[in-house]
């Protein structure tokens, strides 16, 4: 009767961790933001969108081969853009973390390139990155959930 027993509790604690694993598995497919939590990725992203929306002052800087206001403009006014992205890729759900780190990166490497190219004052250098760096910078804000 001992032996019957443990192994009825045995079979029992197998069966609970079994239906456990698995709900915790079914829960974590369908994660979602509380609206507190888009309320403050919103937030964040009406300060990237912000400064997307800047950009083409950036673009008749490079038109205009200003290069020491380019490189002013990139680590003044943009320079607070790193820190935002990576917030909110950070607040994003796990899914689309990974993409959006992905599209931040590819911003920076378009500023960086934008720099570098006003630095030795190469015009189609920085044009051709400036619309890399826009691209992926759209592509980020997609990644925004909506409120």
């Amino acid at each position: 009767m001992v032996k019957y027993r443990a192994a009825v509790a045995f079979i029992l604690t197998m069966f609970a961790v079994v239906l456990v694993g698995f709900s915790s598995v079914a829960e974590a497919k369908t994660l979602s933001y509380t609206p507190a939590q888009v309320e403050e990725i919103q937030t964040y992203a009406a300060e990237v969108s912000e400064l997307r929306d800047r950009l083409p002052e950036l673009a008749k800087l490079i038109q205009d081969e200003n290069w020491t206001f380019t490189r002013n403009f990139i680590h003044g006014p943009l320079g607070e853009l790193r820190a935002k992205m990576a917030y909110i890729s950070r607040s994003l759900v796990p899914t689309e973390q990974a993409k959006a780190r992905a599209q931040a990166t590819e911003t920076f490497k378009g500023l960086v390139a934008i720099d570098a190219a006003a630095e030795k004052k190469d015009y189609k250098a920085a044009i051709r990155n400036f619309g890399k760096a826009t691209k992926s910078l759209d592509a980020f804000l997609d990644l925004v959930p909506e409120a």
